[in-house]
């Protein structure tokens, strides 16, 4: 995965100087950078990105400390220093010859950190593995990083100037990254990661020195993060003969991508750190659902959101982060881990050496029977599906779809190479044939591609509205729920039902729902568009509020999570999907029953009528609407 954080003048020299570029322990001062990364047993930093040579740079070249000083610490030139005094012994006077190592305006960010760090099924094959295991997952890693860069430098980097940054503008000749490598994790636990440090600086087509605008860096994160763990998963899976399959880490949240085969177990072996911060986080959120003021009254909700959580997760990290171990080389360090790997497992300490070769059996029994077919437009009905139910408001940008079409990709390739730009095709598709564009641009930024506005072709159902519990002598005011006094252990946190159950559901009912139109020659969603009716009736049973005369039990979430997006079901789980189907066949024949008993209660003189109707509903439904049962299908 990729995470990312801006780097500030001030930063560079308080932070990364002394602590990321030495592999995250403490630099002496007045130490030499080379000495500092020798005795913390990390490599030396390199330069990457297609706009060195503008600046005199050239790809794998050693980052200096001096460089790193110029470029991020003050935005100028990496030989800023050397430039000013071969002007001033030109003549040159001092002003003109500082201005002439500038790269355009100071600014105060100078560049971005992006952290790369693959699956942790990956990097517990490179920390216990054998050496040429080791260097495979490095190089893939290296190559899914550089792959990355240049999407970034292609597609997402853009240079705004004129006023306000109303023009906007790709760099000329690409983006410069200084690249430093780190082994281990705070815990002392195997953890392969690379910082990049981005350069905001680059040039404009006619040779001006611009600054890239962060703010699309950010909002591109999670696209790019996605292409990472895609091409490093599917680069190591075909040099090693391996194979990918879903792991379920948060019931009701995407599955992870991981290499099959290697045990999970070893996955907690490693995760020391998350253990903390997860019982820290479950501290934080209990104080704040708990939280009140001086006069009693909540200070801030009943349920911890998803943003709320995400917040108060790094709090949690921040809280449980320990100091920087011993530094270690790495043949020190991977012989540590195995015999502490071996030691946590036991009995299946023999597995340890004996990784590979068990992966290589799962890939071989996976590769069997999963094939390489990726069909476009069943990937974006599912894709668009997912997005438009996962954002709360039902509204989304063309990156949206893209990260999610490379989720979908890296799930269904199972560890395979795909084609270049397949994931593009999909998002086109996805646009052309189940968007619709509902921008309202006000400004030259609203009406680029990439930031229109689009919704999908149905509408979810709008739940009534209940209005809210009242006490009594109080007029219109919520009733307090009560907390305390409660022991820890006694109640359970209150949280915000997660959108990934409904979205995968949407997801295969549509998909399911696109094959009968197929089959049948019929358009998916009928002659008219953007229509309540249009959206799969089996999303009714995740509405929360229903009268009581339509009051129907639940889908079963833990049958209908990820194991429908799972191409690998056991019998079990196949015998569990069709129940569930059947239970929403059932739903539809009790209603059918009851409004036959309606029917047969009225007057004679309605029958022509209630027939006419049942006729009209009969036909609405062969448009929108499958067999009972058949939208849950588990992939053959």
């Amino acid at each position: 995965m990729m995470d990312i954080a801006k780097v500030t003048a001030g930063q560079m020299y308080r932070y990364y100087l002394h602590q990321v570029v030495v592999g995250d322990g403490r630099r002496p001062a007045r130490k030499p950078l080379r000495k500092a990364q020798e005795e913390a047993g990390v490599p030396a930093g390199r330069w990457m990105g297609r706009g060195l040579p503008a600046l005199g740079l050239a790809a794998g070249d050693e980052v200096t400390e001096a460089q790193l000083r110029s470029l991020f610490g003050e935005g100028r030139h990496p030989h800023a220093d050397r430039i000013e005094v071969e002007r001033l012994a030109t003549g040159e006077p001092p002003a003109a010859a500082y201005r002439a190592g500038t790269l355009g305006r100071r600014v105060k960010v100078t560049g971005v950190d992006l952290v790369f760090r693959p699956q942790p099924t990956l990097y517990l094959l490179w920390a216990l593995g054998d050496d040429e295991t080791r260097r495979v997952v490095e190089d893939v890693h290296e190559f899914a990083i550089a792959a990355v860069l240049a999407w970034i430098e292609t597609d997402v980097a853009v240079i705004r100037y004129g006023a306000r940054g109303i023009y906007r503008t790709r760099p000329a000749h690409g983006l410069v990254a200084a690249r430093f490598r780190h082994y281990e994790a705070r815990s002392g636990m195997p953890l392969l990661h690379d910082h990049l440090l981005l350069s905001v600086k680059s040039q404009r087509p006619d040779g001006t020195w611009g600054s890239v605008h962060t703010e699309a860096l950010y909002e591109n994160v999670v696209a790019a993060s996605a292409l990472y763990n895609e091409i490093v998963m599917a680069e190591a899976c075909e040099a090693l003969g391996l194979a990918s399959e879903p792991r379920t880490v948060t019931a009701g949240r995407r599955p992870v991508m991981e290499v099959a085969g290697v045990p999970h177990e070893l996955i907690g072996w490693s995760s020391r750190r998350s253990e903390q911060i997860a019982a820290c986080l479950t501290d934080l959120e209990r104080e704040y659902v708990t939280a009140t003021d001086d006069d009693g009254n909540l200070k801030f909700a009943l349920e911890v959101s998803e943003p709320a959580r995400a917040k108060l997760n790094r709090i949690a990290a921040r809280k449980t982060r320990p100091a920087k171990p011993q530094p270690r080389c790495l043949a020190q360090l991977r012989d540590d881990w195995r015999a502490s790997a071996r030691a946590f497992l036991a009995a299946g300490a023999h597995l340890i050496d004996s990784l590979l070769e068990s992966a290589r059996a799962a890939a071989a029994a996976i590769r069997a029977r999963v094939a390489a077919v990726v069909d476009v437009g069943l990937a974006a009905v599912a894709v668009t599906a997912t997005v438009f139910v996962m954002n709360g408001n039902g509204h989304f940008h063309r990156r949206h779809l893209l990260a999610e079409a490379r989720r979908h990709l890296a799930l269904v390739q199972r560890g395979r190479r795909r084609r270049p730009g397949l994931d593009e095709a999909i998002v086109e598709t996805a646009l052309a044939e189940h968007c619709t564009d509902i921008t309202k641009a006000r400004t030259t930024r609203g009406q680029e591609p990439g930031y229109r506005l689009y919704t999908a072709r149905w509408e979810p159902p709008t739940p009534p509205s209940r209005p809210p519990a009242t006490v009594p002598g109080q007029d219109h005011k919520p009733a307090a729920e009560p907390f305390l006094p409660l022991k820890p252990g006694e109640w359970d946190i209150p949280r915000v039902p997660l959108r990934h159950d409904r979205a995968v559901l949407a997801a295969r009912v549509l998909t399911s729902r696109l094959r009968t139109a197929r089959r049948t020659g019929r358009h998916l969603y009928g002659p008219a568009t953007h229509q309540p009716t249009a959206m799969p009736e089996q999303l009714l049973l995740f509405t929360e509020q229903r009268s009581a005369a339509n009051a129907h039990p639940a889908v079963d979430l833990a049958v209908l999570r990820t194991d429908l997006e799972a191409l690998e079901l056991t019998a079990d789980q196949l015998s569990q999907l069709g129940r569930a189907g059947h239970r929403l066949g059932a739903l539809r024949k009790d209603a059918n029953q009851r409004a036959h008993r309606t029917a047969a209660g009225s007057a004679s003189g309605a029958q022509d009528t209630l027939e006419a109707h049942r006729q009209d509903e009969q036909h609405a439904y062969r448009q929108h609407s499958h067999e009972p049962g058949q939208d849950h299908r588990a992939p053959r």
